[in-house]
């Protein structure tokens, strides 16, 4: 468990945090999200001690964070960040190893759980291990980052904007990485973000921050549905909350067993959001669906997008 109370932080006389009260419970994905200047970032330094706070007292796992030393602290936290920072002249297995040889794992071990994280992050690992970074794409270079902070089993994955950089479609493919990642690791993961469709997508609880302060906090679904002010509405977006719900809610929910439709076939992990557009695109009022294995899971009418009466 992380625990903020009454935490402060001032960089040349400007208040970047104040007074700030947060618990991320152990297992949580949580997403930090503002605007510029919002705290976000030196909120999750603070955690593993790249800002010192001021004031207030920040505990991890019981423990003022101050009571550790910082590069013990860190060898508990892994930290991706956007832009990555791997060293380019070590392999990628040098760069995802760089924990586990601080902590003077026996080579083996080393080289079975740099196997492990490249295959985890769909990466093969005998083809990329002996890679160079510029040798690969920002997508790829970011996989390794990602596998670089996770290597040693940390018990925290903090996370600064760390697909930021990338286009659509690769950030969308390592986002559902990470989702995949949170499920199979139940590890603390930390990300800041200023991309709203990203927090919603990602987190299990967001935490707006503005002027250092937290202005709402809570699920995805709650913020949709009951935002706290004008502000936070403004921030989610008032036109097109409607569109943010459907990306909520899977396929597989609405998916009406036991019928059959003819056409190219959606699947049931897709998002109803992601529905809409296939049902616009195609000009269908029904679309078939299908399961992870590719059998057919029932399907899906345009009015199944519509919320349930009351």
């Amino acid at each position: 468990m992380i625990e903020f109370s009454q935490v402060s932080k001032t960089f040349d006389g400007q208040r970047a945090v104040e007074a700030l009260d947060l618990v991320i419970p152990q297992g949580e994905l949580a997403v930090l999200i503002g605007t510029s200047g919002s705290g976000k970032s030196t909120t999750l330094k603070m955690i593993n001690r790249l800002v010192e706070y001021d004031s207030g007292t920040l505990r991890f796992a019981g423990e003022d964070v101050r009571h550790f030393r910082p590069e013990t602290l860190r060898r508990r936290m892994g930290y991706a960040i956007q832009s990555i920072g791997l060293f380019p002249h070590w392999t990628v297995e040098q760069n995802i190893a760089t924990v586990p040889q601080l902590l003077n794992w026996p080579k083996p071990r080393i080289r079975d759980r740099v196997t492990e994280l490249l295959a985890l992050l769909h990466l093969e690992p005998e083809q990329y291990r002996g890679r160079f970074p510029h040798q690969l794409s920002g997508g790829q270079q970011q996989r390794v980052g990602v596998a670089r902070a996770l290597a040693a089993d940390p018990d925290v994955l903090l996370m600064d904007e760390p697909f930021g950089a990338l286009d659509p479609v690769t950030r969308a493919a390592l986002q559902d990485e990470l989702r995949r990642i949170h499920a199979l690791s139940g590890k603390t993961i930390v990300l800041v973000t200023h991309d709203i469709d990203e927090a919603l997508g990602l987190a299990q609880r967001i935490v707006l921050l503005e002027r250092g302060r937290i202005v709402q906090q809570g699920s995805p679904l709650e913020l949709l549905t009951r935002p706290a002010s004008d502000a936070v509405r403004d921030f989610i977006g008032r036109s097109d909350i409607g569109i943010k719900l459907l990306a909520l809610e899977r396929v597989a929910a609405r998916a009406r067993q036991g019928e059959a439709a003819a056409g190219e076939p959606i699947a049931a992990a897709a998002t109803l959001r992601e529905a809409l557009s296939a049902f616009v695109t195609r000009g269908a009022d029904r679309l078939p669906v299908i399961d992870a294995q590719g059998r057919p899971a029932g399907t899906l009418h345009f009015a199944d997008l519509l919320p349930p009466a009351p």
